[in-house]
């Protein structure tokens, strides 16, 4: 009976990460065609920075509320919902769009542009409830000992959509603006939820904290009430958060720093290669596992990162970059996966979907924040310490001189600090005691 039950469950869940990769690849395809678009149409670097900025702060506001509504109704019914909502937009966008006028695009002021983009950035953000409710389905599918097998295979599906979206959003915005792209968007959502329909989730009812009558739309207050009854899992969090700032100079930097060293066409196909990594990494986790004490995986993976950070740029080396690049891409898998193995044990089923969504308009919106200010930090300061100022000589003669040598000099720090802060926080008491709640 348990092995039948336990295949059940394993059945149902591939079903949900079939469906949610088809959409991911969707809705990533449309928000950086979006964003392809928008500047080959207004040559505007300002129109597509506030494109960002706006992703950032419906991320950043929408988690909360994301994670209320996971909480508070039947999950498969609120990935439903969730489609359906992403439907109805990007079908409202195909009509502004096929009906605009020649050039209603080209002009960075026009009312058009500024009701299209956002338009289809809040279809996108409506498919972030699937992120939030997929870890809170795993808790309910599987024993705890094995959630981090279908955590590592959950990364392995979005790292699956990046690196297919990659490929297929500019070829369509080159061959038809945003044409196919919303046509992509509308039919890949009808046969989502035409398959999502017919999947069965073993959720009878909703289960609320004792006390709640009624739902709430928002609950911040109660939330962040239940992180903090458990010794550690704030500084969790913040060190997630934490670890994504520095991820931030990624963002910003790394295609400044390969395109000093090898031609666009060549970076690439580079990256198309580096992307494997992150399937590979979950592809790891779904077979092994992450061992009894995931806690100690997510540091451990941290070490690597920080380490491969501060020596892949030690050289101007493609080689050297590739690797470390590749090493950061297989590991980052594991980070996310001991985060979700650890919460859906230690927080109470029914407060995850709010603890998943505070998570994610926390730490997701670390990453852009940094992305934003590191580049005035490396052109105006770390730039002219390497071309004209004292890093010439005090670090030139091994280190090298010149533009790019800055860059790398921004590398190697944030490896430094983030290796630093790893191996601090490994010996507090928060993430000792966090250890401890897990185990038992």
């Amino acid at each position: 009976m348990a092995s039948k039950k336990s295949k059940n469950a394993k059945n149902t869940f591939y079903q949900l990460l079939a469906n949610n990769l088809i959409v991911a690849i969707t809705n990533f395809t449309v928000w950086f065609a979006l964003i392809f678009y928008v500047f080959l149409e207004t040559r505007s670097v300002f129109a597509t920075a506030i494109l960002s900025g706006l992703y950032l702060v419906f991320v950043t506001v929408s988690g909360f509320w994301f994670g209320s509504l996971v909480d508070h109704y039947k999950k498969k019914q609120i990935m439903l919902i969730s489609t359906a909502v992403t439907l109805v937009i990007f079908a409202i966008g195909f009509v502004v769009y096929v009906t605009a006028p020649d050039g209603a695009f080209a002009d960075v002021s026009s009312v058009r542009l500024w009701l299209f983009s956002p338009l289809l950035l809040a279809g996108v953000i409506a498919g972030n409830i699937r992120g939030i409710a997929l870890p809170t389905i795993i808790t309910l599918l599987f024993p705890a000992k094995e959630r981090d097998k279908a955590n590592g295979l959950a990364g392995t599906v979005f790292g699956t959509a990046i690196l297919i979206t990659s490929v297929i959003s500019g070829l369509l915005v080159g061959y038809s603006g945003m044409y196919h792209v919303l046509i992509l968007g509308i039919v890949v959502s009808v046969l989502a939820m035409v398959h999502l329909w017919f999947v069965e989730v073993p959720e009878k009812k909703v289960v609320h904290v004792e006390g709640e009558v009624a739902p709430k739309s928002v609950d911040v207050r109660g939330t962040i009430k239940i992180i903090a009854g458990i010794q550690g899992l704030f500084a969790l969090i913040l060190f997630t958060t934490f670890n994504n700032f520095l991820g931030g100079v990624f963002m910003s930097l790394m295609d400044s720093y390969g395109l000093s060293m090898v031609s666009v066409e060549t970076w690439g196909l580079l990256w198309g290669f580096l992307s494997s990594g992150f399937i590979v990494g979950g592809f790891v986790i779904a077979k092994y596992g992450l061992g009894g004490k995931p806690l100690r995986a997510l540091f451990t993976a941290n070490i690597v990162i920080w380490t491969a950070t501060i020596f892949f740029t030690i050289q101007p080396s493609i080689i050297l970059l590739a690797i470390g690049s590749y090493a950061y891409m297989v590991v980052i898998p594991f980070i996310e996966a001991a985060e979700h193995t650890i919460i859906q044990k230690v927080v109470p089923h029914e407060r995850q979907g709010r603890v998943f969504g505070f998570a994610q308009s926390v730490e997701l919106a670390a990453s852009p924040l940094t992305a934003f200010l590191i580049g005035p930090i490396a052109q105006f300061i770390f730039i002219p310490f390497m071309t004209t100022g004292a890093g010439v000589d005090l670090i030139g003669d091994w280190f090298g001189t010149g533009a790019a040598r800055g860059i790398a000099l921004v590398f190697s720090v944030t490896g430094i600090i983030g290796l630093m802060v790893t191996l601090i926080a490994m010996r507090s008491r928060s993430y000792k005691l966090l250890a401890t709640r897990y185990a038992k």
